[in-house]
Formats: C-alpha cells, structure tokens, sequence
C-alpha cells in the first residue's frame, strides 16, 4: 500500500493513498488541535467548534443545505474530536470527490457560527455529555484519565464540563479556530478511488483561501508523571455492574519498544484466547467483557484492562487481573513462544483487516503524519512487529507492570475504596 505526501502553497499538506481496486473514497481534514490543547476555562472548545461547522457555512448557510449535498449523492458525513486532534471527513463514491471537497472546505474556510444556533446547540452537547455520564462502559476510559493525568489537560474531558459548554460564546470559537485552523496545522488526506494527476489541483482549488497564519509553533507540553504508588479513583454509580480499568502508565506513540508492548497487552487481553479471557471469563465467568488494550498520545500512554463485573465480585475479579499482570512480570507464568507468535498474527490480522476499509486506512497513515518523525507503511509495521523478541515482551512486562507504575478507576456502587486499596497496595 503507497502513499504521498506533499505540501502545498502555505504550508497545507496532502496526503493521497490510491486504492484502485475501490470505487469509494474518503476525504478528510484533519486538524492537529482537540482537548489537550485547552484551558480549564475553555474545556470543550474543540469539540464544540466541530460541532458548529455543521451548523451553516457560506455557501449552504444551514445544517439541512449541507447534509442535503451529501445526501444527493448517497454519501457520509461526520467529524471526531480527540484529545489530540478534530477532523472532519466524507464518504462517498469516486466520482463524487468535487462534491466532497466543496463541502468540507465550506465548513472548515467559511463556517458561519451563528449565535443563536450556538445557544441551540449548548444544549445538544450537554445532552450529550450526560449521555456518556449514565453509559458507564465509555465514561470508564475518562475517569481513568483523569486519575493517571491528573493537573494535566490530558486529564480533561473532550467535551468540557456543563459550566464550560454554557459559558462558550461564539468570541472564543472565533479566537480559537484563528489560532489552529491554519494551513501549518492541517493535513487533507484522500483515500480510496480518484485521479491521482488532478487530486493535487482540486485541493488547491478548493482549500488556496484557507488561513496561513495562526499560532507561530503548536507544541503540547510534555505530560511528566509524578506517580510514586499506585492510584485509585471511585466513581460512585448505582448501576447493576461495577465498570474498572486497571491500567499501568506506559509509553508514547513514537516509543521505540512500542510493539513489544502492544504484543504484551495482545497475550493478556487481546482476544477470546488471551489469558485474562480465559481465566477472568470462562474459568471463572466473573466477567461478559474483559479486554487489554494499548491506549497512546504522542508522549505517553498507558496499558489498560476494561471489564464489566459483578458488583459483589468486582473485587475478586481485579484481584485475578493484577495477578496475571504480575505474574507475567516475575515470570511466575513465563510467555511462551506459540503465545508471542499467535499474538503476533492477532495483530497483523486486524490490521489487514482493518485496512480494507478507507476510514482506517485514512486514520493509520494520517496519524503518523502528524505525530511521528516518519510514516510506516502496513508492511514495514508487520516487519516491526515479527522482529520482537521474547526477551523485548519480557523486558517491559518488568517495567511496566510495578506498583508505582498501577491505577485503578471504578464505576459503580462503590462506597469506598478501602477493598480495592488494599488490593492494589
């Protein structure tokens, strides 16, 4: 799978990846902004802003005009915010790829941020934010993070708080776009069927008016953990379940061992064979869902364990988690050499799986793009990934999995934290 890469008049990047085989496409803006560059006042920001630019831009100045374009022509449109990033895509056939760039250019270059549509649309995400409040299997991810980056913007809420979001005014969305909506901050990436030869005038055409000036230099500040013991954060729900992530503190997107770590958290939880299924699940049926995974932002990142448990034996279950954690680390169940290379398949397979898809292919190049020093193509990642050895998933299974290095964030009827602690400590 190719890729191109080319920076055009100021500064604005596009990166095309021609799938032939495809007769859709998917046309993305990306902007190198989300959370993590917010303030405690303007917490939200980012992810309101997203919102807005649906809302009515200069040429289809309301929400119904612009997605009746996209509709006419049978195709998706939608946005994410992340902590460390906002884009916006559409979905559509080859053919149809003008169309797309019209309109996403529109709303990015020329979206109208009406004030009472900004009042209507307080409400909208509020109702939104309460939505995940009550939904503990996607609220668990952020208390976790706010445990383990505490006094960090990482630590904070992509959509702000309900104080936040009512206080915004349409003066912070237009200070805010000003100073990382610019060419220097953006990548356009295409994926899937188009006219490679043409694709790089068609952007210019559509995106010659978008800003060059913004913040001179977008850095984030370096997360620095001050974490000497392990840490615990209640999050106290009357649900049916108690909803955990024992997670410890790892590494960033550009680490150089980052694929022994992501073999390591495969082996513990990566599948319906990996051991914490197997024993949190089936030997013991403690859990429905339990499951390991790599979370990563471009300097740090950690490695977490979800499970949805039964409130009377949530703390049997954490107990049983930590100990396949710990045991790996003392080699008191040592990983075995069928374990590594059936986890190293697990992680090639979903990839080449993943990649048939061009949202995922957009997502696996573009993230590259515009946080690491190169980009790896899919092959040069499964080489990566059969170049791990034994001893490089033994050697941070010892450094990672350390007291100091351990958190563990709850939802549920909890009404304190002494079990769990002791647990833990």
């Amino acid at each position: 799978m190719n890729y191109n890469i080319q920076k055009l008049k100021g500064g604005l990047r596009l990166l095309t990846v021609p799938m032939e085989s495809l007769s859709s496409v998917t046309v993305t803006v990306w902007v190198k902004t989300g959370s993590r560059n917010e303030t405690t006042q303007n917490n939200g920001i980012s992810h309101f802003l997203e919102h807005m630019l649906f809302k009515g831009s200069k040429k289809r100045p309301t929400a119904k005009s612009i997605s009746e374009t996209i509709d006419s022509i049978g195709g998706e449109l939608n946005a994410r915010t992340s902590k460390e990033y906002t884009n916006f895509y559409i979905k559509c056939r080859g053919q149809d790829i003008e169309t797309a760039l019209d309109v996403l250019s529109d709303m990015v270059i020329n979206p109208i941020l009406d004030k009472e549509e900004i009042e209507r649309e307080k409400g909208t995400i509020i109702e939104e934010i309460r939505m995940y409040e009550d939904t503990p299997m996607m609220k668990i991810g952020d208390i976790f993070e706010e445990l383990i980056y505490s006094g960090s913007t990482l630590g904070m809420d992509i959509a702000g708080t309900e104080k936040t979001v009512q206080n915004m005014s349409k003066n912070d969305l237009l200070s805010y776009r000003k100073n990382y909506y610019y060419t220097e901050n953006i990548i356009i990436s295409i994926v899937g069927s188009f006219d490679e030869k043409a694709i790089g005038k068609l952007t210019k055409k559509y995106f010659s008016d978008l800003s060059t000036r913004g913040l001179s230099l977008v850095t984030n500040k370096l997360f620095l953990t001050s974490q000497a013991k392990p840490q615990i954060k209640l999050h106290d729900k009357r649900k049916e379940q108690t909803h955990v992530i024992l997670g410890f503190m790892a590494d960033g997107k550009n680490y150089e061992k980052k694929y022994a770590q992501t073999l390591l958290a495969t082996i513990l939880g990566g599948g319906m064979s990996s051991r914490l299924f197997l024993e949190v699940r089936e030997r013991r049926g403690l859990a429905y869902s339990v499951r390991t995974s790599m979370d990563r932002y471009e300097d740090v990142g950690y490695m977490g364990t979800y499970a949805g448990l039964d409130v009377k034996k949530a703390s049997e279950a954490v107990k049983i988690i930590l100990e396949q954690h710990y045991k790996i680390a003392s080699q008191k169940s040592q990983v075995t050499s069928r374990e590594l290379a059936k986890a190293k398949e697990f992680l090639k397979g979903h990839l080449a799986l993943a990649l048939e898809d061009t949202r995922d292919v957009t997502s696996f190049f573009t993230d590259q793009a515009l946080f690491s020093p190169e980009i790896k193509t899919p092959d040069e990642v499964f080489k990566k990934i059969d170049q791990v050895k034994m001893e490089d998933v033994m050697f941070e299974a010892k450094r990672l999995f350390v007291p100091e290095r351990l958190n563990l964030a709850i939802i549920g009827p909890c009404d304190n934290d002494e079990e769990f602690s002791k647990i833990i400590k």
